[in-house]
């Protein structure tokens, strides 16, 4: 990964042009395109599986009247007046007489009907008039609605002063949201840590301008998606907090690492790749673990979180993409201009003739960090005070109760919050989300009776407050009975009331034949934040478990994941803990422009935790990688030790060099999400203070506090990890290892070596498969072939093939050096796996069709393992396969070269005579025996 990182970074930035162009092109044609497909988004709710949408498709099916969308227009009178007597009267039919003439509307339920109870409040001084749509809200046109508030407008102008009239219900429960200019203030803040951080007005600008470019392709691409799928209207933007934040931050470290680096006196061009190669490598990681996390929201099994998480995962993706391509473009427009003010250029000590013009930065290594000191020198009382601290925040998360959003969270100032308010203020909270019941009554004899019966055994049962209709559909198969509750739509008591409503589906099934499911819009919201809840710990359970396993890949250790993932815990625990003290405590409410106290929306935790952790990650991998960095390099020093005074050095030495950046990524990171707190929507508010809380929280007071702190009380046991894990888990090169051992080996074994394969002190090991551990296949293999010659290879099956494969890059050497095509193992196995061929004859059902096909295309080096298994016709069509590929090459200027494994010279020697090789040169591998198993093992 970092060596193709390393080669596009400098790709990029000698290609400034082509590439700014290319991404501004495809954001002109995703954005094109959204414009011409886009649907608009969609806030309707649904559980496949679950009661609630059972009962929604049986309503469907039987009582199309009553399942789609319904909209309430509330008339107050005012104080004294009765609203059954003149004028209202006559003004609510006329409005009625409106409403039935919309296009859309498939019934309108007249208050003064008589036939539906609780339409008049009990002391006359309101009504409530009930549109039923055709559809659900999402197939609700625009002009429908309008038309709807526009009848309610002209109403409450006609009505006698002190009166109101406002429309509301379940079609305006979810408000659009929309950015403001106060999200700009975010940008603005991010764009001042950044001056401050690269002291430089140009350089600034990049991180930026990258960051926009990837969520305008994000936003782009999610309306377009409109057009084939359902999208929440929260996602959009939750892929712009997402899109903004990491897009900054992941452009933030790879310009700080070229920054850094060109002060030292790197060329910029080298430098750009370097940083592409070593910081691209750690923004690759990070965003596969944000990746990771949101897709995981998926564990929920409901849809539209599920496309929530996707979409904010494209987001994240081309954050990742834009940061590795457009960077070090952008970096290309600077060239060396990136050093900011007050590092002084000067004249090398020792020029050369090749440097002389050249400059170079006056670097001075950094003091170690005051705030690392501290910390580290207190180990025991930081760690003590951060976790007791954090514990203490999270103490307010106890109460944190979801709920989705309906009109009441919404401001004030709006209509359907009004009418919501007014609602509950005449016919009491449970007016505000009425719950249905619903089920076949095919079976009856007398549908009015059974359904009068039904209402009377609903109406007894403890927190319903009355049965508003009870009552047939037109075939009399379908029964459906409307309660309302005595308490709010999101109120724990509904939710307790929907679960003792389905409690007595098997006694009223038993006593009536009647099999009744709960549905509607209350309780579809209510089984939502029900699966969210239950689906939590499965959730935490992935993530400290993914966490555990990357971490221990990325460092080769247990207690730095272990450290790292109880963090992470605490983090999110402080971070519910803040969002449940302001929207449920009510603390700092008004000063945040919280519109009402209470639940929050379902989704938030599940969704912080996702994104919480890829971000929690991001941070303790750039500061403790470096740690583990300058505690390897002390430990292999000379006269260095793996003691508790190296890892401390190493702690503070780690953290001082990558604070600074971290800092900033955290500060915007912050600034980002904090800015859509004020005036953002009731549906991003909590999600948004919830990040930006869990930001700072996970950034200064745990990765910057107590991770530290406890790597001291540690010491070198913090980089302990069993020897067989070790071996077991994969590598992943997170800091840009291969990149740095190129630049270190890129002289060897001389510059510009015309060696097509070349090892020095080549070792391949394996597992012994006993208590003795591993055997070494071969050792201290040195050779070298140029391009067109051969190399014959000696020794028993096991080694040759092991040889074979790490000569062709399909494993990797333990020990040694070894170039291929140009190309140092095994940072550049890639590309030696796609040019060099190999043809393992020992297990191929016809030898020759495997060579041939290990010398397709334009192979220019082929490695043969077991030329012993070809005799007599065989081996005479195989070396006419070899000259037939050694022509090809020669048509296209290249030289063939061959190395051939075997267990004795003389048959490989025969087939390269027969392809007429004559400059072939011959090594034997060193075996180790396998160590000798105990009587106990050969027993067993």
């Amino acid at each position: 990964m970092s060596t193709l990182l390393y080669s596009l970074g400098r790709w990029s930035y000698n290609r400034p042009w082509r590439v700014l162009v290319g991404w501004l092109l495809l954001l002109a044609i995703a954005g094109s395109s959204a414009a011409v497909f886009m649907k608009g988004t969609d806030n309707s709710f649904s559980i496949p599986g679950s009661e609630s949408q059972e009962g929604l498709e049986l309503l469907s099916r039987s009582f199309p009247s009553a399942s789609g969308a319904s909209a309430t227009l509330i008339v107050g009178a005012a104080d004294g007046d009765n609203i059954t007597e003149a004028p209202y009267d006559q003004l609510i039919s006329d409005a009625i007489v409106d409403l039935e003439s919309v296009d859309g509307v498939a019934a309108v339920a007249d208050p003064f009907d008589g036939l539906i109870d609780g339409t008049i409040a009990d002391d006359e001084s309101a009504a409530i008039v009930t549109v039923q749509l055709d559809g659900d809200a999402t197939s609700v046109s625009s002009a429908t609605t309008s038309a709807l508030t526009d009848i309610a407008a002209e109403l409450r102008e006609t009505l006698p002063e002190g009166a109101n009239a406002a429309m509301g219900g379940e079609l305006f429960a979810a408000a659009i949201p929309a950015l403001s200019l106060i999200e700009a203030v975010g940008v603005l803040i991010a764009l001042f840590v950044l001056i401050v951080t690269f002291r430089s007005f140009a350089v600034a600008w990049f991180p930026l301008v990258s960051a926009l470019i990837g969520v305008g392709l994000a936003i782009s691409l999610i309306l377009v998606s409109t057009a084939f799928a359902s999208v929440s209207s929260t996602t959009p933007m939750l892929a712009i907090m997402l899109g903004l934040a990491v897009g900054i931050d992941y452009a933030l470290f790879i310009v700080a690492r070229h920054q850094d680096q060109v002060r030292e006196g790197i060329d910029p061009e080298e430098s750009v790749a370097r940083a592409t190669g070593t910081a691209g490598s750690a923004v690759v990681f990070a965003g596969i673990t944000v990746l990771i996390a949101l897709i995981g929201l998926s564990f929920a099994g409901i849809p539209f979180l599920t496309t929530m998480g996707v979409a904010a995962a494209v987001a994240v993706a081309i954050a990742v993409v834009v940061a590795v391509t457009l960077t070090p473009a952008l970096l290309g427009f600077s060239k060396g201009r990136v050093v900011g003010w007050g590092f002084a250029k000067k004249k090398p000590a020792q020029p050369t003739e090749d440097d002389e013009e050249q400059t170079v930065v006056a670097h001075t290594p950094p003091k170690s960090n005051r705030w690392v000191m501290l910390v580290t020198k207190h180990p025991l009382v930081t760690t003590i005070a951060v976790i007791v601290g954090l514990g203490v925040m999270a103490v307010p998360a106890s109460s944190l109760a979801l709920a989705l959003p309906n009109a009441g969270v919404q401001p004030t100032s709006s209509e359907a919050r009004q009418a919501y308010d007014l609602t509950a203020e005449t016919f009491g909270p449970g007016a505000n989300g009425p719950l249905i019941m619903t089920g076949t009554i095919v079976t009856s004899t007398d549908p009015l009776g059974l359904m009068d019966d039904l209402a009377t055994e609903i109406e007894a049962i403890p927190g319903v407050k009355e049965v508003a209709l009870s009552t047939p559909n037109e075939t009399a198969d379908t029964g459906l009975i409307q309660i309302i509750p005595e308490t709010a739509p999101d109120a724990p008591e509904t939710a307790e009331l929907v679960r003792t409503l389905r409690d007595q589906h098997d006694r009223l099934l038993e006593e009536y034949g009647v099999d009744l499911k709960v549905t509607g819009f209350t309780a579809v919201g209510i089984d939502v934040s029900d699966r969210l809840g239950a689906a939590l710990v499965p959730f935490g359970i992935f993530v400290v478990g993914l966490s555990l396993i990357l971490l221990m890949i990325v460092f080769r250790s247990i207690w730095v994941p272990l450290m790292a993932a109880g963090g992470y815990l605490l983090s999110v625990a402080a971070s519910f803990g803040v969002v449940a003290a302001v929207f449920e405590w009510g603390w700092f409410a008004d000063a945040l422009h919280v519109a009402k106290v209470g639940p929050i929306i379902s989704f938030m935790p599940i969704l912080l935790m996702g994104v919480l952790f890829g971000l929690a990650m991001d941070y303790q991998v750039f500061l403790v990688s470096r740690m583990r960095e300058d505690y390897v390099h002390a430990v292999r020093a000379p006269g260095g030790a793996a003691d508790r005074k190296t890892a401390l050095g190493a702690v503070r030495s780690g953290f001082t060099a990558s604070a600074r950046v971290v800092t900033a990524a955290a500060v915007i990171m912050f600034a980002v999400f904090v800015a859509f707190v004020p005036e953002g929507d009731s549906s991003i508010k909590p999600i948004a203070l919830g990040l930006a809380a869990g930001i700072a929280i996970d950034a200064f007071l745990v990765r910057m506090t107590l991770i530290p702190a406890l790597m001291a009380l540690l010491g070198e046991k913090s980089w302990w990890i069993p020897r067989w894990l070790d071996k077991a888990l994969p590598h992943f090169d997170i800091e840009g290892e291969a990149v740095q051992r190129e630049l270190e080996l890129a002289n060897w074994p001389e510059p510009n070596t015309s060696a097509a394969v070349v090892g020095e002190n080549v070792a391949v090991h394996a597992d012994g498969g006993n208590r003795n551990g591993e055997v070494t296949l071969f050792a201290g293999a040195t050779f070298r072939v140029e391009p067109g010659s051969a190399l014959v290879v000696t020794g028993d099956a096991r080694a040759g093939r092991a040889f074979a494969l790490a000569v062709a890059g399909r494993i990797t050497p333990d020990q040694g050096l070894l170039r291929v095509g140009g190309h140092l193992l095994p940072g550049r196995a890639a590309w030696v796996r796609a040019h060099v061929g190999v043809a393992l004859l020992s297990t191929a059902e016809h030898p020759v069709k495997e060579l041939r096909s290990a010398l397709a295309g334009n192979t220019r080096t082929v490695v043969i393992e077991a030329p012993e298994v070809l005799e007599g016709a065989e081996r005479d069509q195989a070396a006419a396969v070899l000259r037939d590929a050694i022509e090809r090459a020669s048509e296209r200027g290249a030289a063939l070269t061959v190395v051939t494994v075997s267990r004795a010279e003389g048959p490989a020697l025969s087939l390269l005579a027969e392809a007429r090789f004559s400059d072939v040169a011959s090594i034997g591998l060193t075996q180790h025996p396998s160590p000798t198993p105990s009587t106990a093992e050969v027993n067993a």
